[in-house]
């Protein structure tokens, strides 16, 4: 699945100029001394001589919306650059938005419905369906012609998320405090809040009902149980405490 990734890519090399980038500052303006010239040296030194290979393959850029599990008032924007691992398993890096100064919110892993019906019960209670955010036109692929951008959320609109923040800027945290979240997506009229909408449509220049519109011929999948909990009171989140755990035993 989703090769159309790669293909997005040398689509974006090929009309750079308007890869749909570099207009939506970070929340926050993190604390802390400028960079010394030292360390600019260095960085400048580092970025030409190291590799960075694992980095070069998050070559897709998705604009949507999230909002914490157990709290579907709290909502913000996420810039998700996406790196396809296989045909049926993605991994994104989150950013709190798409210039310089953007910030590393968290990650999100993607994987299609066939991997996700293998996973067990309660595992399940911790991703979120993308049928809706597809289909609402609520989630974009800034910058790419709208038939590649049609292609790819006929692929995406029967994937699930697994999202975890770690850094909350859209509370005006300068610095990543606190516990990290379970985010969840929206799946229905009503839930997103048209203010936050109408801000990411007007600096991208794209309209979200007109993607709505051109994607009613994508045909909406049949979600599968056990995804979007929230729906019914099953809400999992993070919590910090003194008790050791293993990932062995997590679930």
């Amino acid at each position: 699945m989703l090769k159309t990734l790669s293909y997005l890519a040398s689509i974006c090399i090929l009309i750079l100029s308007s890869c749909g980038g570099k207009n939506t500052s970070s929340n926050v303006d993190a604390p802390g001394d400028e960079k010394s010239a030292k360390d600019k040296t260095l960085n400048i030194g580092a970025d030409l001589m190291q590799d960075k290979t694992p980095l070069k393959g998050f070559n897709a850029y998705l604009d949507g919306f999230h909002f914490y599990n157990g709290n579907i008032n709290a909502q913000m924007e996420a810039h998700h650059y996406v790196n396809q691992i296989n045909d049926d398993l993605y991994q994104a890096i989150i950013f709190d938005g798409n210039e310089k100064d953007a910030k590393i919110m968290g990650i999100e892993y993607i994987i299609t419905a066939p991997m996700f019906a293998k996973l067990s019960g309660e595992e399940k209670k911790l991703w979120h369906s993308h049928h809706y955010e597809v289909s609402s036109g609520s989630l974009i692929a800034p910058g790419i012609p709208e038939a590649a951008e049609h292609e790819l959320m006929e692929k995406l609109i029967s994937t699930y998320g697994k999202t975890i923040h770690t850094w909350h800027t859209d509370q005006e945290r300068d610095l990543p405090v606190g516990s990290p979240m379970i985010m969840m997506g929206f799946t229905k009229e009503g839930q997103l809040n048209p203010k936050l909408l109408s801000d990411r449509d007007s600096r991208f220049n794209v309209s979200t009902q007109k993607k709505k519109e051109n994607r009613r011929d994508i045909p909406l999948p049949k979600i599968e149980s056990g995804a979007n909990a929230w729906e019914r009171g099953e809400i999992r989140q993070f919590i910090i405490t003194n008790k050791p755990d293993s990932a062995v035993h997590k679930h």
